[in-house]
């Protein structure tokens, strides 16, 4: 299981421009007309409503072995026209979040839960524009209002689909992961992108943007 500084490494590619590279030529994703925060109560109550284990008794405490994680092999947001192929990464040797070389495509945390997850955080981050490639696939991911749905289908096309509850924007630093990357509290998708100011002098985005949506039954 990955720890805080793992997680962070993961993203700090997005501050060093492995992520989300940009060059001062492309419109920057985010800034002073940004949308402003809302729904945090509601992520924190997701984070809070921690999932009963079953009881020492009951069959299913048997040491049965944990189910691999089912892989979201496509993202779609209506209201944003995104429709994404996702592609499994981890943290590469360098550090780096091991993001899709398509700026087209996004990439779920395969150390995470995936989608027969019946607790936790299931993230996927993506990239937000390229110098060379224009537009990533979530460009327009800070514009996403509470309320809209996020559909994440697995590859034998069953989807779970979930509504956003939160959009938030932190400085890199100061990223709650062990909030966003959680393996307890209610089943809830967590998507990252850059944003904020862009920064010409180190190539990246200031700030990540985090859409928390819950998951609808």
């Amino acid at each position: 299981m990955r720890g805080a500084s793992d997680r962070r490494a993961a993203l700090a590619a997005c501050a060093a421009g492995g992520l989300l590279l940009v060059a001062a030529a492309v419109v920057g994703c985010g800034g002073p007309d940004d949308p402003p925060d809302t729904g945090a109560g509601a992520v924190s109550a997701l984070a809070s409503a921690t999932a009963v284990p079953p009881s020492a008794g009951s069959d299913s405490a048997a040491a049965a072995p944990e189910a691999a994680p089912v892989p979201p092999v496509r993202l779609r947001i209506a209201d944003l026209g995104i429709d994404a192929a996702v592609a499994a990464v981890g943290v590469a040797s360098s550090g780096q979040f091991e993001v899709p070389a398509s700026i087209d495509t996004v990439g779920w945390y395969r150390f995470g839960p995936g989608l027969e997850a019946t607790a936790g955080s299931i993230v996927i981050a993506g990239h937000v524009d390229s110098a060379e490639r224009g537009k990533g696939a979530f460009f327009a991911l800070r514009t996403l209002a509470v309320g809209a749905t996020v559909e994440a289908a697995a590859a034998d096309g069953t989807a779970a689909r979930f509504r956003v509850v939160a959009r938030e924007t932190y400085e890199k630093r100061t990223l709650p992961l062990d909030r966003y990357f959680a393996r307890d509290g209610a089943v809830r998708m967590t998507l990252i992108t850059c944003g904020g100011p862009f920064d010409a002098r180190t190539r990246s985005y200031r700030d990540n943007v985090v859409i928390t949506a819950e998951l609808v039954r």
